[in-house]
C-alpha cells in the first residue's frame, strides 16, 4: 500500500470526509482530492496536520517500519 492509500483508508476509518481535511489544510476539496489519488505529490509542510487530524503517525502514513530511531 502506498501513502496515497493509506490516507485515503484511514481518512475513510476515522469518518473524516475530503472537505473536512481540505479544511484542515485550508485548500479546496478538488486540490485534496489530488493527493489522495497520487496525480499531485502532498507538500511536506501537510503531513503534520493531517497525521494530527488523523490521529497517525508520518511513519505510518509514509509506509516506514515501526520502532526507527531518532537522530541523537
Amino acid at each position: 500500500m502506498n501513502m496515497c492509500e493509506r490516507l485515503r483508508e484511514t481518512r475513510k476509518d476515522k469518518d473524516i470526509g475530503q472537505k473536512e481535511l481540505a479544511n484542515v489544510l485550508e485548500i479546496t476539496q478538488q486540490q485534496y482530492s489530488l493527493y489522495e489519488t497520487g496525480r499531485r505529490s502532498l507538500p511536506a509542510e501537510y503531513l503534520p496536520r493531517i497525521c494530527k487530524k488523523l490521529g497517525v503517525s508520518a511513519d505510518y502514513l509514509l509506509g516506514l517500519p515501526r520502532g526507527l530511531e531518532w537522530p541523537r
